[in-house]
């Protein structure tokens, strides 16, 4: 899936807001008309409290004291939580399966989503891993893959194999149609490999798999724990020195509720808290440039499980160029 409104997606009780788009995986922002002084208040009222405490507002504009408020009356019990996981899923398959489609008809997006990726791809694979990666066999997994856009446009040029992790299955049997039917990489050395048809609160990957699990405009659908669980399981899945991706839309502050697609777009705060309770160090983060100004912030996170140790190499012409493996 992806997630552009908030995947991700406004804020005081007094604050009236109009949707100027159809809601998309990539988190647009709401048309805000409120009382200045009042919401004012409201927003230095949220800035001081915790990450985890701060306010928040569903897609209606009513006000949550906090996460917990939120999550205890969307999935508090477990008919709530099947249901929110359901409605999730049930969104996503009424969208067609195309980069318009998924993308929220901001299928012009995609190019300045995939330079910055790749930007933020090439820095960390230098940094990390010796040489680049250059002369490893590099897998990684695209989580909420939908129809293959970041594996076709970014991932198969720089891994060997990709793994694709979608819950919607005619998104998946889109993306198994582009990658594997229409396969156009030579003698098979950067080849998408499974395609599994599983939604993230359910995955375990098989262990020591991946040197790159990439997460993009999908994590807003699952609970704050689940999030935790998700994380917590797949690190099992990185091979030694391996590390997470995440690239989410991002709320100003505290949270938004999307009740339509049933997706979380989080603050930046939010986020660095839950990655805390996942025992995650955040290794790099990088804004997203480029993208329409009514659409949320977009920021990339490199995770690691441990304190990684950069690389040191000499800076050679070639190397400073390193890793475009398929141009």
């Amino acid at each position: 899936m992806h997630l552009i409104n908030t995947h991700p997606y406004r804020f005081g009780p007094l604050c009236y807001t109009q949707k100027p788009y159809k809601k998309s995986h990539l988190s647009l922002q709401t048309t805000i008309y409120c009382h200045p002084t009042r919401f004012h208040k409201h927003y230095t009222a949220a800035a001081i409290q915790s990450p985890m405490e701060a306010a928040g507002t569903d897609s209606d504009g009513r006000e949550f004291k906090n996460p917990d408020e939120m999550w205890l009356e969307h999935t508090g019990d477990i008919n709530k939580k099947t249901q929110w996981y359901h409605d999730g899923v049930a969104y996503w398959e009424g969208v067609e399966a195309s980069v318009n489609g998924v993308l929220g008809g901001y299928g012009h997006v995609n190019d300045a989503d995939v330079k910055g990726s790749e930007g933020f791809l090439q820095t960390l694979l230098a940094e990390l891993f010796v040489d680049g990666g250059i002369n490893r066999h590099l897998v990684a997994l695209d989580c909420g893959s939908g129809i293959g856009r970041i594996t076709k446009n970014l991932l198969i040029r720089y891994f060997n194999e990709v793994d694709l992790l979608e819950p919607v299955s005619h998104f998946l049997d889109a993306a198994r149609e582009s990658l594997v039917q229409e396969n156009h990489m030579a003698l098979d050395k950067h080849k998408a490999t499974n395609f599994y048809c599983v939604p993230l609160q359910e995955f375990t990957p098989d262990a020591g798999r991946y040197d790159v699990i990439w997460v993009q405009w999908c994590i807003g659908h699952l609970t704050d724990d689940d999030f935790v669980s998700f994380f917590n399981r797949a690190k099992i899945g990185l091979k030694p020195g391996g590390f997470f991706v995440l690239k989410e839309n991002l709320a100003r502050s505290g949270f938004v509720l999307d009740k339509e697609d049933r997706s979380i777009t989080r603050s930046d705060s939010y986020f660095k808290g839950l990655f805390s309770r996942c025992g995650l160090h955040l290794y790099k983060s990088r804004e997203q440039k480029g993208l329409p100004k009514e659409l949320f912030a977009v920021k990339m996170y490199a995770l690691t499980t441990d304190i990684p140790k950069r690389v040191m190499k000499a800076r050679s012409k070639v190397q400073a160029n390193r890793p475009g493996i398929i141009k």
